[in-house]
């Protein structure tokens, strides 16, 4: 029993010795002293961070990227996006492509008339695929840029006004198609044929980087049918180039390239590989989607 009272009393005296005036075995201006020397030393290090960031952010602009000597080539995508990029459907039940319908109206929504209608944001760069549109360099004036209309309408009947289903209904799926916004990017049209593919080979426009698709796998070639193009040359046109960036372009919208594929053969497991070709962009084994990208369809009656 002593033992217990005495071990009891120790532990007490530790947490409060009541005769030096002792907390946890500090008197309050020893911890006081701790306390300071913590709160200095903490705050020197905050300090010291806030102060790196802060020179780090006078180097860097807000309108014009500081490094862009290793910057990829842009990635190809496509709406509808979906897992694993297969879309997979029945013709007969709305219900399994409604997704896709869906994702399309909404992708395609600033592309409406009515969203481009303003003067002060908007202007007419051309039917016709042209050279590039400069608005002056990144690092100039700093005011937002127009951008280039574009209309649905170049997109034919994948443009969700003739048909709201963009074919899918009918077994006749439609994907939309767009480069990927890099800042002050300028793609190149390529200058020659021998990069291109047979088809595309004695097409070539010089401000237009055409984009081509085909089977995936060999054995697929004589189940695809007809592939169309739609859109302003069936390709992606120079005007709508370079691209300035959320903070001078907050506008802008990039051209896109409307695919459908006519004949796809039904219950059957078909992969397509669509390919854009210039001069400056180029194809990783790392990066599925840089400069292309291919998408599996599986269509039931």
């Amino acid at each position: 029993m002593s033992g217990n009272k005495d071990s009891d009393g120790g532990w007490k005296t530790f947490v409060w010795n009541s005769e030096k005036k002792e907390f946890l075995g500090r008197t309050g201006s020893s911890w006081f002293k701790i306390l300071l020397f913590y709160v200095i030393f903490y705050g020197c290090l905050a300090g010291i961070f806030i102060g790196t960031i802060q020179a780090l952010l006078l180097t860097i602009s807000s309108y014009k990227p500081t490094y862009q000597d290793r910057v990829a080539p842009p990635g190809l995508s496509h709406t509808p996006r979906s897992e694993k990029s297969e879309i997979a459907f029945s013709k007969s039940d709305e219900k399994s492509y409604e997704k896709y319908v869906s994702s399309m109206k909404t992708f395609l929504e600033p592309y409406d008339e009515n969203r481009q209608s303003d003067q002060m944001k908007f202007e007419n760069c051309g039917g016709t695929p042209q050279s590039y549109k400069d608005r002056g360099p990144l690092d100039g004036k700093k005011e937002q840029r127009k951008a280039c209309r574009f209309s649905r309408n170049l997109l034919g009947s994948c443009s969700g006004d003739s048909d709201e289903t963009f074919g899918f209904k009918d077994g006749k799926p439609c994907i939309i198609v767009k480069l990927n916004r890099i800042v002050n990017f300028r793609p190149q049209a390529p200058s020659n044929n021998q990069s291109l593919p047979e088809p595309l080979q004695g097409k070539v426009q010089p401000n237009l980087i055409p984009i081509y698709c085909k089977h995936k796998a060999k054995e697929d070639e004589s189940k695809i049918g007809e592939i169309k193009y739609f859109g302003m040359g069936e390709g992606f046109p120079l005007q709508y180039y370079p691209y300035y960036g959320k903070m001078l372009h907050p506008q802008y919208l990039q051209p896109l390239v409307a695919i459908q594929f006519t004949n796809l053969t039904l219950d059957q497991e078909l992969r397509i590989e669509c390919k854009v070709y210039g001069e400056n962009i180029d194809y990783s084994e790392k990066d599925r989607y840089q400069g292309r990208f291919d998408v599996k369809f599986t269509i039931s009656s």
